[in-house]
């Protein structure tokens, strides 16, 4: 059928996203990750990571004939728990672990001269139809840290000389478990470092925006004008 949808989020484990890819040939796949503007169910608390409610909402939304659900360091224990409750909920859940620390690919979009928003959503498309790039690569005047945003257009804000760093990266190297590649940036590369409010990843965020002096940035949903402002000055007085 060609309206099946595939859900997942994260990085799911290459070999169970090619397995289903052959059950399911015609399917369309859906990363729940993204904000689709869904009603919230109320399942969550009021006060929590957006990208988790992101799930929660499209999975019960959308109802894919199968959700592929990363559970390990590769995500976070949210997504663990948002496995559990989706499955609670009726839908059929395949919970992946992909923790490889070997092997990483070569990267070529974060370094790249794509503008930053372009480069991480080319990075996050690669997760489910793999492609190969040859794109001019580019000195970092800036990066960015953290895992794509719930508010992409923030992304903007940024030259196009900006290098990702952080999740996103190890997401393009094909280890999103590497935490040593995540915890990676250059020492003379002013970094914005992201955080999605009310995630565990704040907590790498924050530690290493005091270590190399960079911008810490947590945002609960959309970007006001304050937190714009906030990295503008950063780009422009660094």
């Amino acid at each position: 059928m060609i309206n099946e949808k595939i859900g997942f989020w994260g990085y799911p484990d290459p070999n169970v996203v090619e397995n289903i890819k052959q059950e399911y040939p015609n399917a369309e796949w859906v990363d729940l990750d993204i904000d689709f503007g869904y009603s919230d169910k109320s399942i969550l608390p009021e006060s929590y990571c957006k990208i988790i409610k992101n799930i929660i909402n499209n999975s019960l939304e959308i109802r894919p004939v199968k959700i592929i659900a990363p559970i390990g360091k590769d995500k976070c224990d949210s997504g663990w728990f948002a496995a559990q409750v989706l499955r609670d909920k009726g839908l059929d859940v395949i919970e992946t672990k992909y923790e490889q620390l070997t092997d990483r690919k070569e990267l070529v979009i974060s370094t790249s001269n794509l503008p930053l928003y372009d480069k991480v959503n080319t990075i996050m498309n690669n997760i489910i139809e793999p492609k190969k790039y040859d794109l001019p690569q580019v000195k970092a005047k800036f990066g960015f840290w953290g895992v794509p945003p719930n508010d992409l257009e923030l992304l903007r804000l940024f030259p196009d000389e900006t290098h990702v760093y952080g999740w996103t990266r190890c997401v393009e190297a094909g280890v999103p478990a590497d935490i040593e590649l995540e915890m990676f940036v250059e020492e003379d590369v002013p970094t914005v470092f992201y955080a999605q409010a009310f995630c565990s990843k704040a907590q790498l965020a924050k530690y290493l925006a005091d270590k190399y002096n960079g911008l810490y940035v947590d945002i609960d949903d959309y970007a006001n004008n304050s937190i714009k402002a906030k990295i503008e000055a950063f780009l422009r007085l660094r």
